[in-house]
């Protein structure tokens, strides 16, 4: 060994640690990534960013019933989570206006990039778009007045998870709005007694749940309370 060597080696912050009180060098570990409890029940695939003809959907008003649900108002911050071909956000842009913004997020990158290219196309200038990932929509902290997520939460194959990262994105009175069918969810639906218990483990209050025939099936909303639980803690809901 050189003196130079010696010299970087005296000089280096592991050894100047050790040389402190005679222990050995510290290590610096990577925190341990948190484990959440699997969904007790099946994952329906994903088959397709299209719900339905948009037309079709227009003529039941099923955004405007939905958007009126949830209260999104004018100036309001909202995502909209498994945003496909943007049905809802074109919609929601207009309804929150110029003072508003939307964030449309999909785990699909083509599918994402698709409707970065509806929003340019169409001027959407309080639109954003983004890739997430299937258990984290990586969503800004304290942003968002609603999280809409519509048909697609059933796709959710980490729920726990999913819902747990999500909280942090939400402003104090923010409201997560799900819309889903009232099925199985191998069969593209969540009952809402499954539904509201899921989001009860991560320390969600369910606020309120209506039927949305236009929609094709039902509207809930739910609110973060409380503390976020210990991952470890979170305790699966049996499916029955």
């Amino acid at each position: 060994m050189t003196l130079r060597d010696v010299l970087v080696l005296m000089l280096s912050p592991v050894f100047l640690l050790a040389a402190c009180d005679g222990s050995k060098p510290l290590i610096k570990r990577e925190p341990k990534e948190p484990v959440f409890p699997a969904a007790d029940r099946p994952v329906a695939s994903i088959v397709s960013s299209r719900w339905s003809n948009e037309e079709a959907r227009d003529r039941l008003n099923e955004a405007g019933e939905v958007m009126n649900k949830a209260d999104i108002r004018k100036g309001m911050t909202v995502a909209d989570i498994g945003a496909g071909e943007g049905y809802y956000t074109i919609r929601m842009a207009a309804r929150v206006g110029k003072e508003g913004r939307v964030l449309a997020e999909d785990i699909v990158a083509n599918v994402r990039d698709q409707l970065a290219e509806r929003v340019a196309r169409e001027d959407l200038a309080n639109v954003s778009v983004k890739l997430g990932e299937p258990n984290d929509a990586k969503l800004p902290e304290a942003s968002f007045d609603r999280v809409l997520m519509v048909h697609m939460y059933h796709e959710i194959e980490q729920p726990y998870e999913f819902l747990w990262r999500l909280r942090p994105s939400l402003k104090p009175d923010g409201l997560v709005v799900v819309v889903d069918a009232d099925r199985q969810t191998q069969n593209h639906g969540t009952p809402p007694a499954l539904l509201k218990c899921e989001f009860a483990a991560v320390g969600y209050t369910e606020v309120d749940t209506d039927a949305m025939p236009s929609a094709g099936g039902y509207i809930a909303t739910f609110r973060a309370t409380g503390p976020r639980p210990a991952p470890d803690a979170i305790r699966a809901c049996r499916l029955r």
